[in-house]
């Protein structure tokens, strides 16, 4: 098998999914923009569903061992949550399409793959809040909901893809730099209640 021509194949794929939707593209349709014959894409890979299920499982697999890495360093919160938001940006930068396919099509992942994609994703949240809350207590974070907090964080994060593709002239570092400083300090200059 070649993996090149996999890696290829999952690519174009992942393009088209964002584009039209998992279920409006076939394996036709994948074959065409890959410039090959449909019988040709089996070589490589069993379904449409194994092609969806790769794209997803690779990439919540590499956040779930990103956070995982990034809990067990001996650095500040803060140092942490800034890293977890720097993955976030690099992966929308370089993964932007299969982004895309984790946050609209997980749904069209098989039973099993979903049930395992569902956990991946809490346990996910769960280190996400762990982090928040140890924020909060050693008071490098301020006292408010943590719940709130990760909601506010995790949604920009996870809606980047969609964005960023419609700010052309934002470079990779700028975006983490300022997203960064607004999600974990706030935008106000001076605190009003």
């Amino acid at each position: 098998m070649n993996s090149e021509r996999k890696e290829q194949i999952i690519k174009v794929a992942a393009k088209l999914f964002k584009e039209k939707g998992y279920n409006a593209v076939s394996m036709r349709d994948l074959a065409e923009s890959l410039g090959i014959k449909a019988a040709s894409i089996y070589n490589h890979i069993d379904s449409k569903e194994d092609i969806l299920a790769e794209i997803i499982m690779d990439l919540a697999f590499d956040f779930t061992k990103h956070i995982k890495e990034v809990g067990e360093k001996e650095i500040s919160i803060i140092a942490r949550l800034k890293e977890i938001i720097r993955m976030h940006v690099a992966t929308t930068f370089h993964k932007t399409d299969n982004l895309a396919c984790m946050n609209k099509e997980w749904r069209n992942l098989g039973e099993k793959d979903q049930q395992v994609f569902g956990e991946l994703r809490r346990k996910y949240e769960e280190q996400f809040l762990e982090m928040v809350q140890q924020g909060i207590s050693e008071g490098s974070l301020e006292n408010r909901n943590p719940e709130i907090m990760v909601f506010g964080i995790l949604s920009t994060l996870r809606t980047l893809y969609h964005w960023y593709p419609h700010q052309p002239k934002i470079k990779e570092e700028e975006l983490v730099l300022d997203l960064q400083k607004n999600l974990l300090f706030g935008i106000a200059t001076t605190v009003s209640h």
